[in-house]
């Protein structure tokens, strides 16, 4: 899976819990969940749990708590599924 397909599909599952529709629109590997798109830290879990459930794949605390940019998830994303 190249970074195109990862990156959309990262945008497919965070997008119902965006509160700030023009960060989603401009997203980039450098775009901070929290505060760029307004995600609350509850609804940051709920995408854990989406992205394991999409991929397939077991995040950790420690690994959970360096998600916090899109680049970040996406890394993760690379690594466990590696593992």
């Amino acid at each position: 899976m190249n970074e195109v397909e990862v990156i959309e599909r990262l945008k497919t599952i965070i997008k119902p819990y965006v509160q700030d529709e023009q960060a989603w629109e401009d997203l980039t590997p450098e775009t901070d969940f929290i505060k760029d798109l307004k995600i609350n830290s509850a609804n940051l879990v709920d995408i854990v749990l989406d992205v394991e459930e999409a991929y397939d794949i077991t995040i950790d605390n420690q690994a959970m708590e360096r998600m916090l940019t899109v680049g970040a998830a996406m890394d993760i994303i690379r690594e466990k599924m590696h593992d």
